[in-house]
């Protein structure tokens, strides 16, 4: 019994280490971006026949220059790990609300050179985003608060009346929050 026991134990340690030793992956939908690990099968995860409209919130910006929005890599890694777990991407439907620091991180690469001396670290994720269906608003408050024109947000962005008015009327249309 104590040796059926033990083995048990063991078989589970491997099973646990090999899951979470393996490297992350990213895609299939956003390919590059977004990296997720394999969980065991059967984990909790959304029902695969049912609609989803999802909401993030995003305000601040990266650490450091350079550095990608670690929120907007949250969004792809939603989609990604969705994906590589049965759900089908046309059942997400995502939307990036963008308010405070995170503004800088909407602008084009030549907005962003003009003001912090490097090209958007976020270009790429952010077209990438777009590409996958992925709607992103900003805030039209912190756009103006921070001098932002209309003209030097990458294409892919909306502007919104405030973020506040976005996540009211996302609410409305019955969309789920990530609240982290």
């Amino acid at each position: 019994m104590f040796f059926r026991k033990l083995a048990m134990c063991v078989s589970a340690l491997l099973f646990a280490g090999s899951v979470f030793a393996a490297e992350p992956q990213t895609g299939p939908v956003i390919e590059g971006f977004g990296p997720v690990f394999e969980v065991p099968e059967g984990s909790w995860n959304l029902k695969k026949n049912k609609k989803y409209k999802v909401s993030m919130d995003v305000s601040a910006t990266a650490d450091f220059s350079g550095e990608l929005n670690r929120r907007f890599e949250s969004a792809a890694r939603f989609l990604n790990m969705h994906a590589r777990n049965g759900i089908k991407p046309g059942n997400i439907e995502f939307v990036i609300v963008v308010h405070g620091s995170a503004g800088k991180d909407l602008l084009t690469d030549q907005a962003y050179r003009a003001r912090y001396e490097e090209p958007n670290p976020n270009t790429v994720m952010l077209n990438v985003l777009d590409e996958a269906g992925v709607k992103i608003y900003l805030c039209g408050q912190t756009a103006a608060y921070r001098g932002f024109s209309v003209e030097e947000l990458n294409p892919v962005v909306s502007m919104a009346l405030s973020a506040m008015t976005a996540h009211v009327r996302l609410q409305a249309e019955g969309f789920t929050l990530i609240p982290f």
